[in-house]
């Protein structure tokens, strides 16, 4: 899948997926935000309206088995955000083969054990997520730490919602450097 894509789903944690776009955007980055559905339009698990750039189908359609590190997945957490994504089995099956094939992948809050903990092969793992969430990925052999980001491989996770620029700000590194990041960093004088 080539490209950078925020998955929305109904009942995204707000934070999590608008930080994450906002930080990427002002680093330079093309992201687009896709809905699950054929509806571009998807509420928070806040009540925040949002209208995504593609719709599921427009995704697919312009969607490719080529994926290279530069390509990443992003699922934000939230409830029932988090179980939305995970259930959408097309997606699913994309992200897998996504990864098979050498694409990244970025997760954060509950979605890293409900949607990555679906990959074939993160045995060693180091991963991160908002606590109650961990068991499915430690189940398959990853590695649970409970720190703010953690980035190992081609996997990227964020512990939950007040991590989130950390979260974005992690994501731009591991694509343009660390300069980058520093550069938004500083423009947003954290």
């Amino acid at each position: 899948m080539k490209g950078i894509y925020i998955f929305l789903a109904e009942g995204f944690e707000d934070m999590e997926g608008l930080a994450t776009l906002d930080i990427l955007r002002r680093g330079g980055l093309d992201v687009n935000t896709v809905s699950i559905t054929d509806d571009p339009v998807v509420t928070s698990s806040h009540g925040v309206t949002v209208y995504t750039d593609l719709t599921f189908d427009e995704f697919l359609a312009n969607a490719s088995d080529e994926a290279s590190r530069e390509d990443v997945l992003i699922f934000p957490g939230g409830m029932p955000g988090s179980r939305n994504l995970a259930g959408t089995e097309e997606l699913m099956r994309i992200m897998k083969n996504h990864y098979v094939m050498g694409g990244t992948v970025a997760a954060i809050c509950a979605a890293p054990g409900l949607v990555l903990s679906q990959l074939s092969s993160v045995s060693g793992l180091a991963f991160t997520c908002f606590d109650g969430f961990e068991a499915p990925m430690i189940a398959k052999g990853a590695v649970y730490t409970p720190e703010s980001v953690v980035i190992d491989g081609r996997m990227i996770t964020g512990r939950g919602a007040g991590h989130a620029v950390n979260f974005g700000l992690h994501i731009l590194a591991y694509l343009k450097g660390e300069e980058a990041a520093a550069k938004v960093k500083a423009g947003l004088m954290l």
